[in-house]
């Protein structure tokens, strides 16, 4: 039996409470699939950054970097911040991030029938924010000038290669899910703002560069203001998005609120060796321990991290079993007994994770 290797940082706040429930998932949906997870837990965090001066020490990065994948719950404590304000939850997040290559943030947002959508009207968006991980404006995080606290800079960094990398990854995207519902066309919209700055109409020059290679896929371009409007106005017409990392920041946020916010929201951090996979939100310390926190985001993040590993390791099991964790969410939230109270339940943080795996199981693999 195939047994899959999975570094587990389970976070700050809610997040070792979400973490465990993503992992019960997960566990179950292998069993289905005849493959096996084996858990490594560590305790990088910024939580471990107040006790011992150190968010991540070497010997754990080498523990994610040799894993088959790594999960992540969500990390981060707001009194947990460097002097000059930036907050440590970087310290394991930009480290794996950068570190390992994780050049392209996934983000794939899906409206949930049973939920309401606060932003939209419709049902029927299904569409993913490809985000360029590690460069933009954020790879000058440690690298701006601040002069006498009058003048700050920071630079934007686009690459040729670096943009090629993760454009690719949109468009590979675009063609799978194409090839799993044929009735979908496939388009990738470049995401930028090359009216106005040089960066981003290199960026833009580069993406009709990839898409040329790619003929099968319609090809599309929008400023991020607009794309803003769009996906308010009409999300049912995306399908991938890819953008530059501050406005892939940005809009994946917004995807998210689109169909009911960051707790129904996986992600994925991938390169071309490693995944990483996290929920979006925050670490909400304020109900840390009460046992309420939504863990669907969670949970569909191990969706997509059993998703990754089947297409990289050429496992159909595994990439099944990761539909099924999405459609097992999507089940178990039509029923108000499996939801917590952010949803309009009653439903403890347990029990939610309880109700999606018994959906699990009542689905044919």
């Amino acid at each position: 039996m195939t047994t899959y290797r999975i570094a587990v940082l389970g976070g700050d706040g809610i997040g070792p409470e979400t973490t465990a429930e993503a992992l019960k998932v997960a566990a179950a949906a292998a069993e289905l699939g005849g493959f096996g997870l084996d858990f490594e837990e560590l305790d990088a965090s910024a939580g471990r950054w107040q006790r011992t001066g150190v968010a991540m020490p070497d010997e754990q990065y080498a523990a994610c970097a040799a894993a088959d994948a790594i999960y992540l719950g969500a990390i981060g404590l707001p009194e947990a911040r460097h002097p000059d304000g930036r907050e440590v939850n970087g310290d394991v997040i930009f480290r794996l991030r950068f570190g390992l290559d994780l050049y392209a943030g996934i983000r794939p947002v899906h409206s949930i029938p049973a939920l309401p959508q606060p932003l939209t009207r419709g049902d029927g968006i299904d569409y993913v924010v490809v985000r360029e991980n590690v460069e933009g404006l954020y790879a000058s995080r440690e690298g701006g000038t601040n002069v006498r606290g009058e003048v700050a800079t920071d630079t934007i960094v686009i690459t040729r290669r670096g943009t090629e990398k993760v454009v690719r990854q949109a468009f590979e995207l675009a063609r799978s899910r194409h090839a799993a519902n044929p009735a979908r066309p496939a388009k990738v919209t470049c995401v930028d703002k090359a009216n106005v700055l040089s960066s981003y109409a290199f960026f833009r020059e580069v993406f009709d560069s990839v898409a040329d290679k790619y003929p099968d896929v319609q090809r599309d371009h929008a400023y991020v203001d607009a794309m803003t409007a769009y996906q308010v106005q009409r999300p049912q017409s995306l399908d991938v998005l890819v953008a530059e990392n501050m406005f892939g920041d940005i809009i994946s946020d917004l995807a998210a609120a689109s169909v009911g916010g960051l707790g129904l929201s996986g992600s994925g951090d991938v390169g071309d060796e490693h995944g990483l996979f996290q929920s979006s939100h925050g670490s909400a310390p304020d109900i840390a321990g009460q046992g309420i926190a939504n863990p669907v985001a969670a949970v569909l993040s191990a969706g997509l991290m059993l998703d990754w590993l089947g297409r990289r390791r050429e496992d159909p099991a595994a990439v099944r079993a990761g539909a099924l964790v999405e459609r097992a969410v999507d089940t178990a939230l039509q029923d108000p007994s499996g939801r917590t109270p952010d949803l309009g339940g009653a439903a403890s943080t347990a029990q939610a994770g309880d109700a999606i795996v018994r959906a699990l199981k009542e689905l044919e693999f």
